[in-house]
């Protein structure tokens, strides 16, 4: 009689079980990168599965929007029958696996600087090109923000950077007159930490948009886990200042009020005839 499973193998049956399930399906994925749109019979094949075994984990694939199905392109004559379905990744499965876009875009912003003559000359370009970049980013925020009050722009400004992608949020600052804006993801963090120009664009992007000089904290460009920018409490506007009530003032005296005390003070010293 087989022994009895503890209660740790009992609890892991089925986590090892869906880790297996979702190992051999980036298996299927990968093939599928690897050799370009395929068919279920293809991916059994090289990955030594069954059809019924590949079909599911393709039929998963396709509900997480990760590879797509497609009609397989014939060339020349094509027999009888309906043609074979392939199945090829979307852009969102290739965003799934490694990609190069960060040294790309590092390689880029190295060559704009050696193009422009390298030294304090090819930073200052690698610079506009950053604020050029950040400003086409500036316009769409400016549109979430300029009717919004100043008390609450900094929660506007997270909802649009998290729109983006920098998920983002707004909270008061401890022990602080003010508020930080933390972006909790950056996706272009490799980048920027070979070219900070990136991050002092987004700096002075936010201070406009915001209307008050603001502050860097903190960023994941240099290693600290969230980007994090101080923003200080806006001020009262002068024109609630200015309809503030003046204090109240004591009347001066008339002339002639004056001048009937004094008889009363002169007279006040003399006795009575």
């Amino acid at each position: 009689m087989a022994a009895r499973a503890t209660g740790a193998d009992a609890g892991s049956g089925p986590s090892t079980s869906q880790d297996e399930q979702h190992g051999t399906r980036n298996k299927v994925a990968r093939s599928i990168l690897d050799h370009g749109p395929s068919t279920a019979a293809e991916l059994a094949l090289r990955l030594e599965l069954t059809q019924a075994a590949v079909r599911r984990h393709l039929d998963a694939l396709v509900a997480e929007g990760v590879v797509e199905a497609r009609a397989k392109r014939v060339y020349g004559s094509r027999g009888r029958g309906r043609p074979a379905k392939v199945f090829a990744l979307t852009d969102c499965g290739r965003d799934a696996f490694d990609q190069a876009y960060d040294q790309l875009a590092a390689d880029a912003l190295r060559w704009i600087a050696q193009t422009a003559g390298g030294g304090e000359v090819g930073e200052a370009a690698v610079a506009a090109f950053a604020r050029a970049r950040v400003e086409a980013q500036a316009e769409k925020y400016h549109e979430a923000l300029e009717s919004v009050p100043p008390e609450d722009r900094a929660q506007a400004l997270a909802r649009a950077l998290s729109e983006d992608g920098y998920a983002a949020t707004a909270r008061a600052a401890p022990a602080q007159a003010g508020e930080q804006l933390c972006q909790h993801h950056c996706p272009v963090a490799h980048t920027a930490e070979q070219f900070p120009q990136l991050c002092e664009a987004e700096t002075e992007v936010f201070s406009r948009l915001l209307g008050t000089h603001v502050q860097r904290l903190a960023t994941i460009a240099h290693g600290d886990g969230v980007c994090t920018t101080f923003i200080p409490r806006a001020h009262r506007h002068p024109k609630t200042a200015a309809a503030k009530p003046p204090a109240a003032r004591t009347p001066e005296p008339s002339k002639t009020s004056n001048a009937s005390n004094a008889t009363k003070a002169n007279e006040a010293g003399r006795n009575p005839a």
